[in-house]
């Protein structure tokens, strides 16, 4: 019952109600809260006066405008309640609006003679007095019965001591006015409960009350309980008891109202039925809203489970995050190894080639030396005969020795420099668009049960994301199986949220089911939806595969022919499985043609007889006899023809591969055609001189008891 505490208080103390009152606009008030927030425009500026002089709009016009919303809500049940006769105003403030406010009323002191006054008393209020409604703001004017004139809501006034009953294991005292202590005593006349300080000021023993009995607590509490329930009275006639409801006005009225008042014209009904109607329309409503509680508490449930849920996928994601950070970061330690390596590789070839070259030039410049410090001690000799023994060889070995220094000996074999870039810009603006994309593939679709539905042998599937969803979506899948339990199949792949599947089995039943996909991948499957095919086929000819010559008639059930040469016409149905019938009666034959009857492929030639080629099977007949005809092979002639109004009926059964045609209800002729499989259309070549109306969704003949099912039948 915790929830029910905020029903149960005053909007404007805050506290429970104590002798709430009801406003015309439902909204219950405390009778003195309802005098606390009273306002009154002086008669001097009242709103007619106002208009009289014509100083223009005044700060009271919005009242006037109450009256006016008030007097002209006469009709729908509402009027002027409440009132006070003409006394000395109560001295009041100004509030910015401009209206009188009265100031919380002060409490008088008690009388010293007696303690207690009459609880209907209320002091008395000026005149042009107005209340507003503190929640829904609506403001009314009172007339001369004041607030005496609003109902007292005895029901609310009951819960509410049910209420605090039930929640005190102590029953407090009344009148404490800080911290209420327990009570001792309950007085039955005065309907209080006292604690012994309260008893003694508030209750003495003595004077009128000395005749009053008091209880025990418990004892008060079980005689409040088990009182006769009060009985309303009238506020138009006070002596008078409430007995009957005003339907117009809304209200309880009593016999008097109805005699006198302005009731007298309404519509009125037994108090006590209206009460019971009421209650049964209360508890209608209260079940509705017990409905939309259980909603809501399942709601919560589910948002405390989101909550649950986003905590785990918030650390589920924070890590992944961090592990794909870590993956690239990874990713650059080892490319940075593999950088350093060749800047190493490169380092230590540069030092190569130089030491290499120091320590060459190092002996060459050795080699050099050496000769010059023997050539200069040879030119320091003075014997010319010796000189010019060797002068010759040393100079031949100068010469050498300075050619082996040439160009490009004194040049270095490698540079100083580095010649290595690292280009990093590229991936640096990588990481600065490094942002999250579609990092989930969708979720499963959910198929929409309303708009799913079966024709004939059509499907059509409608389906939609979870409206909580906002993963992106590039497209649909949708599979179906083969109707006969075997494996799915893709049906349909693009962004369309409906599909239509033409060509099924008829008296089959077909699972589907639809998943989404995006650039990340493919979501789950929606949950699987059954669907059973119509058991019996209905179809008409097809005026897109016919000939130019058929004429059409009859929604594309009649056909006839401009031409006197055979024209063929197919049904807008074809079967692979199963037992199928239809019938065609002759409407019109002339001058004995042979009309063709049977099945067809889809690409048939349409400018012969029906059978002439190998993708048609059929029975030709005239008025005498009959001819089964394939491949323009002739067999089986069978006496018995057709005229006006014979019917000719073709039996296809799949689960024997079999053919049967019928005139007239009896069977024409043997079996006509045996091992039949894979895809059929009904279909019928004739001339001019022939008429024939379709006839489809037809049983199977008594006389024919279809053979076994065949599990391998292809789809149509």
């Amino acid at each position: 019952m915790d929830e029910m505490d905020e029903e149960l208080k005053c909007p404007v103390c805050g506290s429970f109600f104590r002798e709430p009152i009801i406003l015309p606009c439902s909204h219950n008030i405390c009778l003195a809260c309802a005098r606390n927030i009273l306002v009154q425009t002086p008669d001097a500026e009242s709103p007619q006066s106002s208009r009289a002089s014509g100083s223009g709009v005044s700060d009271y016009d919005y009242l006037d405008l109450d009256k006016m919303s008030l007097y002209s809500e006469a009709d729908s049940g509402y009027g002027s309640y409440g009132g006070f006769v003409s006394a000395p105003t109560t001295p009041c403030q100004k509030s910015p609006n401009g209206v009188r406010v009265f100031p919380p009323a002060v409490p008088q002191p008690p009388p010293q003679h007696h303690l207690l006054q009459h609880p209907g008393s209320l002091p008395p209020i000026p005149r042009n007095s107005c209340i507003t409604c503190p929640q829904c703001h609506r403001s009314l004017i009172l007339d001369d019965r004041g607030l005496r004139g609003f109902p007292k809501n005895r029901v609310l006034e009951g819960v509410v001591d049910r209420y605090q009953q039930s929640k005190a294991a102590a029953l407090k005292c009344q009148l404490c006015e800080k911290s209420p202590k327990e009570a001792t005593v309950m007085c039955e006349q005065c309907d209080v409960f006292y604690c012994d300080p309260c008893r003694l000021r508030c209750h003495p023993p003595r004077g009128p009350l000395a005749k009053h009995r008091l209880v025990p607590p418990a004892q008060g509490r079980i005689s409040r309980r088990t009182s006769p329930r009060k009985i309303s009275t009238c506020t138009e006639h006070e002596l008078e008891n409430l007995s009957m409801y005003c339907v117009q006005c809304k209200m309880p009225v009593c016999y008097q109202c109805l005699e006198e008042g302005k009731h007298g014209t309404h519509e009125v009904k037994a108090l006590g039925a209206m009460w019971k109607l009421h209650k049964g329309q209360l508890s209608q409503a209260l079940n509705i809203l017990s409905d939309r509680a259980t909603e809501a508490k399942e709601f919560l449930v589910q948002l405390r489970n989101m909550v649950q849920h986003i905590q785990e996928n918030g650390v589920e994601f924070e890590a992944c995050l961090v592990a794909q950070c870590d993956a690239l970061i990874d990713a650059l330690n080892r490319r940075k190894a593999q950088l350093l390596s060749r800047v190493n590789n490169e380092h230590e070839h540069k030092l190569k080639v130089v030491r290499d070259q120091i320590s060459h030039c190092t002996v060459k410049l050795r080699q050099t030396t050496g000769l010059m410090e023997y050539c200069l001690e040879v030119i320091k000799e003075n014997d010319p005969s010796g000189f010019l023994q060797i002068s010759d060889a040393l100079i031949r070995r100068v010469h050498m020795t300075e050619g082996q220094w040439g160009k490009g000996t004194l040049t270095p074999r490698m540079t100083s420099d580095f010649d290595l870039t690292l280009d990093s810009s590229p991936l640096l603006q990588t990481i600065h668009q490094l942002d999250f994309v579609q990092m989930k593939v969708p979720a499963a679709p959910m198929l929409q049960l309303e708009e799913c539905c079966t024709q004939n042998n059509s499907a059509t599937l409608s389906w939609k994301q979870p409206p909580l969803s906002t993963i992106a979506v590039d497209g649909y899948i949708l599979e179906l199986d083969d109707g006969n339990g075997g494996q799915f199949r893709e049906v349909y792949v693009g962004t369309e949220t409906m599909c239509t599947v033409d060509g099924l089995h008829f008296n089959s039943t077909y699972k589907s089911r639809v998943k989404a996909y995006n650039d990340s991948g493919v979501g789950q499957y929606s949950k699987t939806l059954v669907m059973q095919t119509s058991e019996i086929a209905w179809f008409t000819f097809d005026p897109a595969s016919a000939h130019p010559d058929i004429i059409f008639s009859n929604d594309n059930l009649t056909v006839t022919c401009n031409s006197y040469d055979d024209r063929v016409v197919m049904g807008n149905c074809s079967f692979s499985r199963g037992v199928h019938y239809w019938e065609m009666t002759v409407d019109r034959y002339d001058n004995h043609p042979d009309p063709a009857f049977g099945v067809a492929r889809g690409d048939v030639l349409k400018d012969v007889m029906l059978g002439k080629d190998d993708k048609a099977w059929a029975m030709y007949v005239d008025n005498n006899r009959s001819w089964f005809m394939h491949n323009n092979s002739h067999t089986n002639r069978t006496d018995g023809g057709i005229g006006k109004g014979s019917t000719v009926g073709v039996l296809l059964d799949f689960t024997r591969g079999i053919l049967i045609f019928l005139i007239n209800d009896e069977q024409q002729g043997p079996v006509a055609f045996e091992a039949l499989e894979g895809q059929y259309f009904p279909a019928i070549s004739l001339n001019r001189n022939v008429q024939v109306t379709l006839h489809t969704g037809l049983p199977i003949p008594d006389f024919y008891t279809p053979g076994e099912a065949d599990p391998t039948g292809s789809v149509c």
